[in-house]
C-alpha cells in the first residue's frame, strides 16, 4: 500500500484535538487516530466528531482493547471508526472476537504489539487470525528511556504480509527509517501535535516520507545517555522540575546574576563552615564541563571567590553551586561564570582542609551525588539524579514541547485557562 501518515491525536481535550487535526490534514496527514487519552477523556463522541468534520478520512480508534472485544469494536465502528485497535497482549479469544465484530460492522482491525514479549511470533499468529493491520509500538515511557521501535519493526515487517504500522517518537528525521524498515503506516503524535505549526510539521514529515530523506529537527527527539547534556541545554529548570513531578529543586539558592545558565555533572564537596580548601581542591579533581556542588552547611564565611573562579574557568568547568557563602561577586559576575549561592559576604574563612570530595552531600533540601546532573538558570537549581537522568531529561524535553504548543494557542487569541480547560479538569 502507498505509505500513510497517521496522526495520533493523544489529547484529553476534543477542541484542541480537532484544531490540530484540521491543520495536520492541510499539511498532508492521511489518517486520523482518536488516541487512547482522547477516547478515555471524551468517550466515543471524539470519534463521532472526527467523522462529522472529516467525512472522507480514515478514522482509527485507538481503543487498546483487552477484553469485551465484540462490544468495544461494535461501538467504535458505529461511532464512525474505520479501523479499531486491539492489543496483541489480549487473549486469542478477544482478538478473534474483535476481528469477527469488525467484519459485521464494516470496520478493520489493527493489532498493537505494545508490551508483547515476542512480537514476531505474535504478529504471525494474529495475521493468521485475520487481522488487517499490525502496529509495532514503542511506548511513550520506553521512548523516555531512549528506545525506538525500528529493530522490532524490521523483524515484524519481514515476518508478515499484512501492512505494518509503527509508532514511537517518530519525527521528520526518522520517518524515512520507518519506511526503510518495512512500515506502510507511519504513526506520528508529538512531532505534529506539539509543533508550533502543526500544518508545517505534518508537511515536513510527509515530504521526508516521499523523498526518503531525514529532515533535521531540534525538537521531538528522545536521546540516550550520551545526549543528556544536549537535551538539558535546551530545557529550563522549570521544565525539568515539572518533569520530575515538581521535585528535586534546591531551595534557598539563587543565581549570582541574571541570565545565568548552568548545565553539568556534579562534583560534590563537603566542607566545614569557612574552610575553602576542599572547594578549591575540587577544581583539580573536576573535568571539563563539570559543576562543583558544595555543602558548606548553609552558613559563612565565604568558601569561593574570584581566584577560585579564574581557576575553574581555566579548567573548563561550567559553574559552582554553594550551600554557604560566596564573595567577590562583582568580579565573578563580570566573568559571567554561573554561580548559585545561599549567602554573599566579604569575609573568607581559612583553608584548613577539613571535609571530603566526591561524597554524597545535602545541599539545601536535596541529596546530591557526584555524577548527578545539575541544571540551573534564573529560577534556581534542579538536581537530576544520574540513575534516572536519561528518562527525565527526555521528559523535560516533552514538557518544553507541550508548552511551545500551548503558547501558540494562546497567541492565536485564547488564554491559558481556556486552552487547558482548567475548570473541566479541576478535581471534583
Amino acid at each position: 500500500m502507498k505509505p500513510v501518515l497517521q496522526l495520533a491525536l493523544d489529547f484529553v481535550d476534543l477542541k484542541r484535538a480537532v484544531k490540530n487535526a484540521e491543520a495536520a490534514v492541510e499539511g498532508g496527514a492521511d489518517w486520523l487516530e482518536a488516541g487512547t487519552p482522547l477516547i478515555k477523556s471524551e468517550g466515543l463522541d471524539a470519534i463521532r466528531e472526527l467523522r462529522r468534520l472529516f467525512p472522507r478520512a480514515t478514522i482509527v480508534a485507538d481503543m487498546k482493547i483487552m477484553d469485551a472485544g465484540r462490544i468495544e469494536v461494535e461501538t467504535a465502528a458505529k461511532a464512525g471508526a474505520n479501523i479499531v485497535d486491539v492489543l496483541g497482549a489480549a487473549s486469542d479469544a478477544t482478538i478473534l472476537e474483535c476481528i469477527q465484530a469488525a467484519k459485521n460492522y464494516g470496520a478493520k482491525i489493527v493489532v498493537d504489539l505494545i508490551a508483547v514479549k515476542d512480537p514476531e511470533s505474535r504478529a504471525r499468529e494474529v495475521e493468521g487470525f485475520g487481522a488487517d493491520y499490525i502496529t509495532v509500538h514503542c511506548a511513550i515511557d520506553e521512548q523516555m528511556e531512549g528506545k525506538d521501535p525500528f529493530e522490532t519493526l524490521r523483524t515484524v515487517a519481514g515476518s508478515v504480509s499484512v501492512p505494518v504500522g509503527v509508532a514511537g517518537g517518530i519525527n521528520s528525521e526518522t520517518a524515512h527509517r520507518a519506511l526503510e524498515a518495512g512500515a506502510s503506516i507511519v504513526i506520528v503524535g508529538g512531532a505534529i501535535t506539539k509543533a508550533i505549526d502543526p500544518k508545517e510539521a505534518a508537511g515536513t514529515i510527509k515530504k521526508a516520507m516521499e523523498k526518503m530523506v531525514a529532515i533535521p529537527t531540534m525538537l521531538f527527539k528522545r536521546g540516550s545517555e550520551a545526549e543528556i547534556r544536549e537535551i538539558l541545554e535546551q530545557v529550563s529548570a522549570a521544565n525539568l522540575s515539572d518533569a520530575l513531578h515538581r521535585g528535586y529543586v534546591i531551595e534557598g539558592l539563587r543565581p549570582l546574576f541574571q541570565g545565568t545558565r548552568l548545565v553539568g555533572r556534579a562534583v560534590t564537596v563537603r566542607t566545614y563552615p569557612g574552610d575553602w580548601a576542599k572547594p578549591v581542591e575540587a577544581i583539580d579533581v573536576a573535568e571539563k564541563g563539570d559543576v562543583i556542588v558544595v555543602d558548606a552547611g548553609g552558613v559563612g564565611p565565604a568558601v569561593w571567590g574570584e581566584l577560585a573562579t579564574h581557576s575553574a574557568i581555566q579548567k573548563g568547568l561550567t559553574g559552582i553551586v554553594i550551600d554557604g557563602a560566596i564573595r567577590d561577586t562583582y568580579d565573578i559576575s563580570r566573568l559571567k561564570f554561573p554561580a548559585f549561592t545561599r549567602l554573599i559576604m566579604p569575609n573568607a574563612g581559612e583553608p584548613k582542609g577539613f571535609g571530603e570530595i566526591g561524597v554524597p552531600v545535602t545541599v539545601g533540601n536535596q541529596k546530591v551525588e557526584t555524577g548527578d546532573w545539575i541544571l540551573g538558570d534564573d529560577d534556581g537549581v534542579v538536581v537530576l539524579p544520574k540513575s534516572i537522568a536519561t528518562e527525565y531529561a527526555n521528559r523535560g524535553m516533552d514538557v518544553l514541547e507541550k508548552e511551545n504548543r500551548i503558547r501558540e494557542e494562546i497567541k492565536a487569541g485564547s488564554t491559558l485557562s481556556q486552552v487547558t480547560e482548567l475548570f473541566k479538569w479541576e478535581k471534583k
